[in-house]
């Protein structure tokens, strides 16, 4: 297990400048970055192909990319982590859904002659307009569903990342499933 003070450190070094600081941070959090990835797809529609070292080698290069990027911190890392993780699968959803990319096509199962379901793609844009509402009202539920859902991470763990006890992230979880739910049921 990777200790905070370690990532801390780090990240500091990285913001005072150091330029072998990011090339420490990689070993520290990318297993822990994998096993992020790997829970999240986890809970994806059968038929996903994006693997889990992919969606973390894409989050690597969108946190990474911009030299100037600044982290107040592990929390800040690893809520930007489950953010770049989040854009990921919503850009992958809508790219899939896209007429010109056959998206109103439904695929054949060739063993069973089953059709696939693709309602999985809609309720994951679905979710991601309701959680862009939410944050504009409770900024902190926010991070923590993009913590939970699509990061993978408990609610202890995501409590440590946002700096909130774990009473207080098993409150804003409630609150927020239960503002998701009405939100997403709203248009229905």
């Amino acid at each position: 297990m990777v200790r905070v003070s370690d990532v801390t450190r780090i990240l500091q070094a990285a913001q005072q400048g150091d330029p072998k600081a990011a090339d420490q941070l990689l070993p520290l959090v990318y297993s822990e970055l994998r096993k992020l990835a790997a829970h999240r797809l986890g809970n994806e529609a059968a038929g996903q192909t994006l693997q889990p070292t992919a969606l973390v080698h894409e989050a690597w290069l969108r946190l990474t990319g911009d030299a100037n990027k600044q982290w107040d911190g592990r929390a800040h890392f690893f809520g930007a982590a489950a953010e770049a993780m989040r854009r990921i699968l919503i850009d992958r959803a809508r790219r899939k859904r896209a007429v010109r990319h056959g998206g109103d096509q439904q695929r054949v199962d060739i063993q069973d002659v089953d059709l696939a379901a693709t309602a999985a793609d809609d309720q994951l844009l679905a979710l991601n307009d309701a959680l862009d509402k939410l944050a504009t009202h409770f900024k902190t539920e926010a991070e923590l569903v993009k913590l939970r859902y699509f990061v993978g991470m408990t609610n202890d763990e995501a409590a440590e990342v946002l700096g909130i006890s774990s009473r207080t992230a098993k409150l804003y979880w409630t609150h927020a499933r239960a503002w998701l739910f009405r939100e997403i049921n709203a248009d229905r």
